[in-house]
């Protein structure tokens, strides 16, 4: 009997590892493991051991000079000009010992989610150390060395030849993605994320739309600061709803930063778990309802790693596995595990229990008005395209 779904995941993706103050910290892969193992949702079975990329399958998105900058800067052979033409060495992206091998795991571990839905093993998989969706052709970016999620659109193409949506939920824009398939009409990109105006890459317009055959294929909806729940889900779900329908995907590939919370120390967006829990669910819905279940979720950004990333990452699995997310009580063994190391007070709550904390925004009416909008000056676009 197939499985539902595969949790791609090794010990080794935590050696994707910048130093001990970056804000990017895979121990919140870690973290979410073990809360599915202690909440009874993930067992051994499910695991999927991920295996490295090689160079050429690198290559089916970055340049072979890059690759080799990548492989020669962790034993200090980069001149400074070359740090700064592959951005390597920079505050965000700064050279550790090793950093090609991790990289091309976290790479292999896309790759491996693809096989085990497209060789019809299992109808969804998650591969929560991908997801690095900043990273450019020959330029590092934004703590994204290889970008996973663009190496695995294109091995899809070249070895499936399927029709790709891809999903970025990340507070960020999904800049690197969006360069990669620009002109290709067979992916169809959707970045939701906080406007550029005040967050970096500062890329993300709604009216950049694509160029050549490309054009129309490529959507943005970069939502206003301090965005909130009700304001962001109902552009969500309205407008990738609307591009499902007018793509008509084979395949969905989904990318899922949790870094939309307003516990998030590095964006300025103020929704709680319920996007979350909500997110997956529509994938899950659309995966169903236009690619006989196919989905591939891949992981991001999220810099509060143990108030949000550990429970917004776990729905993405409940809702693969179980159709459900889940709800009540976290584990207790999990929680006195991790708060000994936290330097917060980790939740008692799948949901946020504690909402009377949330930030008053007297901009509220405001910012929903000027989000709906923005879902107005998209929806449009879409009617264009068709």
């Amino acid at each position: 009997m197939k499985k539902n779904a595969a949790f791609i995941f090794s010990n080794k993706f935590l050696n994707y590892h910048f130093h001990e103050k970056h804000p990017f910290n895979q121990k919140r892969l870690q973290l979410t493991k073990e809360l599915l193992e202690q909440s009874n949702a993930l067992t051994s079975e499910d695991l999927v051991l991920p295996r490295e990329a090689s160079d050429k399958e690198i290559a089916l998105f970055h340049d072979e000079d890059y690759i080799e900058a990548v492989k020669r800067a962790s034993f200090g052979q980069l001149s400074d000009d070359e740090k700064s033409e592959f951005g390597l060495g920079t505050e965000d992206t700064p050279i550790f010992e090793g950093m090609h091998e991790a990289s091309a795991l976290l790479v292999g571990g896309s790759l491996t989610a693809v096989d085990e839905v497209l060789n019809r093993r299992v109808n969804h998989s998650l591969n929560l150390g991908g997801g690095l969706h900043h990273g450019f052709k020959r330029k590092a970016s934004g703590f994204c060395i290889y970008n996973d999620g663009a190496i695995a659109i294109r091995y899809i193409r070249k070895n499936y030849n399927l029709r790709v949506l891809y999903v970025d939920t990340d507070a960020h824009h999904g800049d690197g993605v969006q360069s990669a398939f620009y002109d290709d009409p067979d992916v169809c990109t959707f970045s939701i994320h906080e406007t550029g105006r005040y967050l970096f890459p500062g890329t993300g317009n709604v009216d950049e739309r694509g160029i050549k055959k490309g054009f129309g294929y490529t959507f943005n909806l970069p939502i206003d600061a301090f965005t909130q729940d009700e304001s962001f889900l109902e552009v969500y779900e309205a407008a990738i709803r609307k591009i499902a329908k007018f793509f008509k995907p084979d395949i969905i590939v989904t990318q899922n930063g949790a870094d939309a919370h307003t516990y998030d120390p590095l964006t300025h967006l103020c929704t709680s778990m319920k996007i979350y829990e909500r997110i997956p669910e529509i994938s899950h819905e659309l995966a169903h309802e236009y690619c006989g279940g196919r989905w591939i979720a891949l992981g991001g950004g999220g810099y509060d790693i143990w108030r949000v990333v550990p429970r917004a990452w776990a729905q993405i699995w409940n809702v693969m596995k179980m159709d459900t997310i889940n709800t009540g009580p976290l584990p207790r063994t999990w929680i006195e595990k991790w708060q000994r190391e936290s330097t917060v007070s980790i939740p008692n709550h799948w949901h946020d229990t504690n909402i009377e904390a949330f930030p008053y925004i007297p901009r509220k009416l405001e910012i929903s008005e000027k989000n709906s909008k923005l879902l107005n000056q998209l929806l449009k676009y879409t009617f264009h395209v068709q």
